[in-house]
């Protein structure tokens, strides 16, 4: 295992969130023994004067910036303007204080919403920039995507070295089940899980089901993105996923079967499917830095499951 960490100071902004914990979780199982996690109620990471403080009371050399403000269909269209600003003044003051204090190395985290909404299947990093987003994440979308830019602008200008990741829809225990800003995955497990439970016999899900997805076991994802830290140096993107998609109503039947429920699936077609499909080229991330998911996508939803099922303390969940 390469030595890169174990006296490196490493900032991860998110690391108390859901991806978050997996990533500090590998950077001690690398021997990092300096890794900070400025939480919002010390530094508010949308203001520029909290940044800064950040930076001079913690004096990083590496960043993996992580933090974001982020939901399923229903959260992205109730908040376009929040997800939009936010998101964008965190990553690109993030990034222009990194540069004016001399940091090492900034990892920026993208999204598959970043990619045009009929991109050709599987979607290729130079695919980027055919076209605009799907309308119900856009606003997440180009402001994540405007971190490549910066990034792009900084490594011509400045000689900064700043790398974009791409990762598509994560899953895994530990994941966000609040119905009203969850994403597909674990929406669908408490919808059969909670429907099993009181006896249900349907439960009522978003769209048609037609659409398809890909999935990225969270573990697998924090690997990517720490293997990437450590040998990538580069100013293309690159895709972090598993490289296989699978239809929605194809998921929620397999999630159903997983969980034990027997009842009805139904589709409310009056509600938005999104992206007609999502499926990554992850040859460039395997190339460049090594990764490969190793996660079965039945493996990966048998431990959310087992998670979500589990009686749990509040500090657990």
């Amino acid at each position: 295992m390469s030595e890169y960490f174990v006296n490196r100071r490493v900032i991860v902004t998110g690391g108390a969130g859901f991806l978050g914990r997996y990533v500090i979780a590998g950077l001690q199982k690398r021997g990092c023994r300096q890794i900070q996690v400025p939480r919002i109620e010390q530094y508010d990471l949308v203001n520029s004067a909290d940044i800064a403080r950040m930076y001079e009371d913690l004096r990083p050399q590496v960043v993996i910036h992580l933090a974001a403000v982020v939901g399923g269909i229903g959260a992205n269209r109730e908040r376009p303007g929040e997800f939009f600003y936010k998101n964008l003044m965190m990553g690109a003051q993030l990034i222009e204080q990194a540069r004016r204090r001399g940091v090492e190395k900034f990892v920026a985290i993208g999204t598959v919403c970043a990619y045009p909404k009929f991109t050709p299947v599987p979607f290729r990093e130079e695919h980027l920039w055919d076209g605009y987003p799907e309308e119900t994440n856009a606003p997440y979308g180009l402001a994540k995507k405007m971190l490549l830019v910066q990034s792009q602008a900084y490594r011509q200008q400045y000689g900064f070295n700043s790398i974009f990741l791409l990762p598509v829809n994560l899953y895994g225990p530990g994941d966000n089940f609040d119905p009203q800003t969850s994403h597909v995955i674990p929406a669908l497990i408490k919808k059969c899980v909670d429907a099993g439970e009181a006896g249900d016999d349907h439960v009522t899900c978003w769209g048609t089901g037609a659409v398809s997805r890909e999935f990225l076991y969270v573990a697998d994802a924090a690997e990517g993105i720490l293997l990437a830290t450590e040998r990538y140096d580069g100013a293309e993107p690159a895709n972090l996923g598993a490289g296989q998609e699978i239809r929605i109503k194809d998921l929620a039947e397999k999630i159903a079967t997983l969980t034990g429920f027997t009842g009805r699936i139904c589709w409310d077609p009056s509600k938005p499917d999104g992206q007609p499909r999502r499926c990554l080229d992850v040859s460039r991330a395997k190339a460049l830095f090594g990764f490969e998911a190793h996660t079965s996508f039945d493996e990966g939803l048998h431990q959310t499951i087992d998670w979500y099922r589990a009686p749990r303390t509040p500090a657990q969940t």
